[in-house]
C-alpha cells in the first residue's frame, strides 16, 4: 500500500508565517505534525513539529548531522570551507572524540569568569543610550553584546574583531549574502592568527584552552581549533541576539510579568527559560540525513532522505506546555528545546543564558520607564526559516534610574 503523504501548508514560509508562525504550527501539530515540504532554498526536508518527536529525534542515532553523504549522493559534494570538521556538524565517532576535547575546553569556569565583562559591556553599550529619546535595540544592544562577549572568551584582540562584525551585518542582511564565504575566510583567518600568538603567550582564554584540551594523547588540531572556534561565533552571536530582543519585546507586551519580575529579581533565570520557550530564537534545525528508514508519528520517512525538526514549534506544544501562548515567568520550563537535547546539546548554553540574565536585568534596572517606540503590530520579525528574531526593536529608553 502506497503510503499518503500529507500536503505541504499553504501559508508556510510566506511573510505572514515569519510575523506569526505560532498559529500555522499550532493547526500543523494537530492535523499534520509529519510531513515533506520544501525549504525556501529548495531543499525538500520531513519537517516534524511535535515536542515528543522533535525530542526523541534529537536523541535518535538514526539521524546523522553530517550531510556530505547527501550531497555526494546528489553530485555536489560540498566544499567544506573554513568551518570545516566541527561538534554540530558531525556524527559519532568523530563527533564523540571532538565532543571529549570540547568539554575539556569549555568549562563552567570559563564561562562563570566572562560574567563581570559582560556586565561591563552591558553597562558601556547602555551608556551609549541613556540621553537618546529613541533607540533600535538590536542595533544598540543585541547584537553587539554577544559579539564582544564571545570574542572576549576566545580572547580576540579588539583590533583584529572587524571581520567578525562584517559577518554579523552579513548575517543580518545589511550586507549581500555573496560577501558570506569572504567574510568567513577572513574570520577563519583571523582565528588562525589569534591562535599562533596564543601559543606564543598562552592566556586565560577559550583559544588558549582549545590548545591545550587533551583526552589522553589526543588533541585539537589547529584546523580543528579555528574551527571550532568559528562555531562559537557563528552559533554563539545571532541566536542570543534573538534572545535578548525577543525577551525585552516580551515583557515590554506582558506588563504583568515585567512588574513581577522587577519585584522579584530571583525570576530572572526562570524568566530567561520562559522567554527561550516562548520565542524560541531557533526555528528549525539543521536538517539531518536519515541513517536507516524510520517513522515518526506514524510517517515512515525513508533512508536517504532529509528530517527538520522545529524546536520553535515543540516549545509552543500544548501537549508538554500547558496554555502554551501564556507568557508566565513562573512556569515551570523544564525540557524546553532552545538548546537541543542528545549528543549535540548545545555546548554554548550557560553562556547564552548568562547573557541573556545579564542584558534584561541591565537594561530593566537601569530604565524603569523603558517602553515600545512603535505599536506592536508594527514590530517586524526577520523572514528566516532557520532562526527566530526581530529585524528591529525600537524603544524609549526614558529616564536612567
Amino acid at each position: 500500500m502506497t503510503q499518503e503523504i500529507p500536503a505541504m501548508p499553504d501559508q508556510f514560509f510566506d511573510m505572514a508565517f515569519f510575523q506569526n508562525p505560532h498559529e500555522p504550527f499550532a493547526k500543523v501539530r494537530q492535523d499534520t505534525p509529519v510531513y515533506e515540504t520544501v525549504l525556501p532554498e529548495g531543499l525538500k526536508v520531513w519537517l516534524v513539529t511535535r515536542y515528543e518527536d522533535v525530542r526523541a529525534l534529537h536523541a535518535d542515532p538514526r539521524l546523522g548531522k553530517d550531510l556530505r553523504p547527501f550531497f555526494a549522493k546528489l553530485g555536489m559534494p560540498p566544499e567544506v570551507g573554513p568551518l570545516g570538521m566541527q561538534v554540530a556538524i558531525s556524527d559519532p565517532p568523530d563527533h564523540t572524540r571532538l565532543r571529549k576535547l570540547a568539554n575539556k575546553a569549555f568549562t563552567p569556569r570559563q564561562f562563570a569568569n566572562l560574567r563581570p565583562k559582560t556586565e561591563l559591556i552591558t553597562d558601556r553599550l547602555l551608556d551609549a543610550i541613556a540621553d537618546r529619546p529613541e533607540v533600535d535595540l538590536v542595533d544598540a544592544l543585541a547584537w553587539p553584546l554577544p559579539l564582544a562577549v564571545v570574542c572576549e572568551m576566545l580572547g580576540v584582540p579588539e583590533a583584529e574583531r572587524g571581520d567578525f562584525a562584517a559577518w554579523a551585518e552579513v548575517v543580518r542582511g545589511l550586507r549581500s549574502p555573496a560577501e558570506f564565504p569572504v567574510v568567513a575566510q577572513a574570520m577563519a583567518d583571523t582565528m588562525g592568527r589569534v591562535l599562533a600568538a596564543k601559543r606564543a603567550e598562552p592566556a586565560d582564554d577559550l583559544m588558549t584552552a582549545m590548545i591545550e584540551a587533551r583526552v589522553g594523547e589526543d588533541r585539537f588540531d589547529e584546523a580543528e581549533q579555528v574551527s571550532m572556534a568559528l562555531q562559537m561565533v557563528v552559533a554563539g552571536v545571532e541566536t542570543v541576539a534573538h534572545l535578548i530582543t525577543s525577551g525585552i519585546y516580551a515583557l515590554l507586551t506582558h506588563p504583568g510579568q515585567l512588574a513581577a519580575l522587577r519585584a522579584d529579581w530571583s525570576l530572572l533565570p526562570n524568566a530567561v527559560e520562559e522567554v527561550l520557550r516562548w520565542e524560541t530564537p531557533v526555528n528549525l534545525g539543521q536538517p539531518r540525513l536519515v541513517l536507516e528508514t524510520l517513522e515518526v508519528g506514524g510517517v515512515t520517512i525513508p533512508e536517504g532522505e532529509l528530517v527538520s525538526v522545529s524546536v520553535l514549534s515543540a516549545n509552543r506544544d500544548a501537549d508538554r506546555f500547558p496554555d502554551p501562548e501564556r507568557l508566565d515567568i513562573t512556569r515551570q520550563t523544564a525540557g524546553q528545546m532552545a538548546f537541543g537535547h542528545g549528543i549535540h546539546y548545545c555546548l554554548g548554553a550557560p553562556l547564552a543564558r548568562m547573557e541573556g540574565e545579564v542584558a534584561f536585568e541591565r537594561i530593566l534596572r537601569r530604565f524603569p520607564d523603558l517602553s515600545l517606540a512603535v505599536d506592536p503590530a508594527e514590530v517586524q520579525w526577520l523572514p528566516n526559516p532557520v532562526t527566530r528574531g526581530l529585524a528591529s526593536l525600537p524603544v524609549r529608553p526614558g529616564t536612567s534610574g
